[in-house]
């Protein structure tokens, strides 16, 4: 028994001088638990602030998606554009003489050589013999052919419903049916062959036909436009 009672006595004596450091270390241990604690409740809200922005998130990628989209649509509309001016040509005059006899849009007027009343449904420009005549604008000749009024023929369909028509040219022409003309090419030279008009000097008929209703060529071309 003296010797428990010794050893509880020790054991007493020390705890008692070593208590500083036992609250000291109390103390630490608290500290240390603290921070532990605030490093997960901070990283429990961030982790919660990225999970409720990922929508977010998840919509903006997508946009780089689209922006390809968009620049086809562009580049689609650009090449409809060039595609549709390169097509453009401009509008001549077959011939630069002078106009002998205008357009008469239905109206009645007298023809020297026939002798009677009737519409003059083009314009008639003078032209020498062998003088070349040139293709308003850009089409396809559609038909060719002789008329014991109007002479050696051409037609060119200009398309959009536009045709223009040369009469009084001469056999030796420079197209064939089928030919696909620019605007300005020569497509034969004047013969003065309409005998309708054989009155007046020596001269080629232009006519145009627009959906089908002739038009005064002078109204679709300016009468100085020449290529």
């Amino acid at each position: 028994m003296p010797v428990i009672k010794t050893i509880f006595a020790k054991t007493a004596a020390f705890m008692k001088g070593k208590g500083t450091f036992v609250a000291l270390a109390a103390c630490i241990a608290a500290v240390g638990g603290a921070g532990i604690y605030a490093y997960n409740r901070t990283v429990d809200t961030l982790n919660s602030s990225l999970t409720a922005k990922k929508p977010e998130t998840s919509s903006r990628a997508e946009l780089p998606a689209e922006a390809p989209t968009d620049s086809v649509l562009k580049d689609d509309s650009l090449t409809s554009e060039l595609e549709a001016i390169s097509k453009v040509q401009p509008r001549v005059f077959p011939t630069s003489g002078e106009i002998l006899v205008a357009f008469s849009n239905g109206e009645l007027v007298y023809n020297e050589t026939l002798g009677a009343w009737e519409a003059h449904n083009g314009i008639d420009i003078a032209a020498e013999n062998g003088c070349n005549i040139a293709a308003m604008t850009s089409g396809v000749v559609s038909n060719i052919w002789d008329d014991p009024l109007w002479g050696c023929c051409v037609e060119i369909d200009h398309e959009n419903s536009v045709y223009s028509y040369y009469y009084g040219l001469s056999q030796q022409l420079a197209v064939t049916r089928g030919d696909r003309v620019d605007s300005g090419d020569v497509i034969g030279t004047a013969g003065n062959t309409a005998t309708a008009e054989i009155a007046l000097s020596p001269h080629i008929h232009f006519a145009l036909k627009r959906n089908g209703e002739w038009i005064d060529p002078v109204q679709f071309i300016t009468p100085t436009a020449e290529k």
